[in-house]
């Protein structure tokens, strides 16, 4: 008994001077922040239709990029059915306007390319460390 009363002795006088030190460093302010009204979750990008100025399917976000903590880039597919013989695409974020209807209650996603110029694109492969 009084051997774990010293271990727990010890490991107090390690670990308590590092706890009040880490809770110092970073504020509330700094950690956490609330979603803006122009703010897009990322569950309403995915899976969502990519349409041209003509109002025609180009492809489908299937998934974002995130760099250092910023948006990066959306992964396009195009071409294929019912999920065989699609292709990725990387397509940088200010080249798709995307945008929310308050009218229709629905996310939209519209960028001046073709299916041609996304199938003639470098491809994007999951693969890697970037496997599914």
């Amino acid at each position: 008994m009084r051997r774990t009363l010293i271990a727990l002795a010890a490991v107090s006088a390690v670990t308590l001077p590092v706890v009040p030190a880490l809770a110092q460093t970073a504020t509330a302010t700094e950690t956490f922040l609330a979603a803006k009204p122009t703010d897009v979750l990322s569950y309403n990008l995915v899976g969502l239709d990519v349409k041209n100025p003509q109002n025609e399917s180009i492809g489908e976000i299937k998934d974002l990029i995130l760099s250092q903590g910023s948006l990066a880039g959306y992964i396009v597919s195009v071409g294929g059915f019912l999920g065989m013989g699609e292709r990725y695409v990387i397509v940088r974020p200010n080249s798709m306007k995307v945008v929310y209807s308050e009218n229709d209650k629905k996310w939209s996603a519209t960028m001046n390319a073709t299916k041609d110029q996304l199938k003639a694109a470098p491809e994007f492969k999951y693969e890697g460390r970037w496997k599914r």
